[in-house]
């Protein structure tokens, strides 16, 4: 497994316009929709059906606020090298949901979806060195307890 120090980001330049450009994003729209969950989401008149779609969606309390919030919580991770690899997993379900909102419903914010989903992907793929343990098999030798010493158990 490789240490913290052996990780590494690919394509470190384009990794950082990338990261803080995506925080930006979803620390501003994430204070955004925490005001669509305070305030209620705007509608034209008539509403259209994605109108209602969305009041739908508000009337649930399910969706507007939290999502609001983690995404605010995400961004603003995503800001510091050290938990940018959780705040871009953090970020990845928001992402793959405005993708699938944008194609089967909203399909006028595609130029908005696309990109935030893409972005989130080329992260993932620029911090994959981070989540290889994830997908690491067991440990065959000895572990290590903190104080140093060897111990005999093996996975």
């Amino acid at each position: 497994m490789p240490t913290l120090e052996k990780r590494s980001v690919r394509l470190p330049r384009l990794a950082f316009v990338v990261r803080i450009l995506f925080a930006l994003f979803l620390v501003g729209t994430g204070i955004m929709t925490m005001g669509f969950g305070m305030n209620g989401y705007p509608v034209g008149d008539p509403p259209t059906e994605l109108d209602q779609f969305m009041l739908a969606l508000e009337k649930t309390g399910y969706l507007i606020f939290w999502v609001g919030l983690l995404k605010t919580v995400a961004g603003g991770l995503m800001f510091f090298p050290r938990t940018t690899p959780l705040a871009i997993l953090m970020a990845l379900p928001y992402a793959f949901n405005i993708l699938l909102y944008v194609i089967f419903f909203a399909h006028q914010y595609l130029v908005v979806g696309l990109p935030d989903f893409g972005a989130c992907a080329l992260l993932i793929y620029c911090y994959f060195d981070w989540y290889r343990p994830i997908f690491a098999g067991p440990t065959t030798g000895p572990i290590q307890d903190s104080s140093g010493g060897d111990h005999a158990l093996r996975f």
